[in-house]
């Protein structure tokens, strides 16, 4: 059974109040969550399997210094990736947006981050449905699927202990 690393950006605290959710849910099989601006790649390639989440700001940014973060974040470490190679890691992401107030661009970081980790070669999994949603665009879509687990703390708070269950339950046996 694989290790698991959780790490997320944040400003706010909500993803990584979801990280340590995650981490409770999972137990030893994890390590404790990591802020991403305490990371560096070669710590999470210390991983097979990665847990990575992002809220996204504003219109569509990823959270760091000039979407206005106190601290570095995705925004930052993202381009470090470059030349890395992820190919037999395993990832999934999960995001934090606001559909009613950002419907333009809701959880748009998790797009971003399905494409960096894809450019280095790892392996995403843990899609989820777009039912039960309501926004007009998204970069965090692929084949009418979220990249993703998707999770909306100021409209839908309520829904977010099952989607999560959910979605445990549908990414764990990718390491198992």
């Amino acid at each position: 059974m694989a290790k698991v690393g959780i790490f997320f950006g944040t400003d706010t605290g909500n993803t990584r109040k979801v990280a340590k959710t995650i981490h409770k849910q999972l137990g030893d099989m994890a390590d404790k969550p990591v802020n991403i601006q305490k990371a560096t790649v070669d710590d999470l390639l210390a991983y097979d399997v990665l847990i990575l989440g992002s809220p996204t700001y504003g219109e569509g940014e990823l959270p760091g210094l000039s979407s206005g973060n106190q601290n570095e974040s995705w925004e930052e470490f993202l381009p470090t990736l470059v030349g890395a190679d992820f190919s037999g890691k395993t990832v999934a992401l999960y995001g934090l947006g606001d559909q009613v107030g950002y419907g333009d661009n809701f959880v748009d970081a998790l797009g971003f981050l399905f494409d960096a980790f894809s450019d280095v070669g790892a392996k995403i999994v843990g899609m989820t449905s777009t039912e039960g949603y309501d926004f007009n665009r998204s970069k965090g879509l692929l084949d009418d699927q979220f990249v993703g687990l998707v999770l909306d703390e100021d409209n839908q708070k309520e829904m977010t202990d099952a989607r999560l269950d959910d979605w445990l339950a549908t990414i764990s046996p990718a390491w198992q």
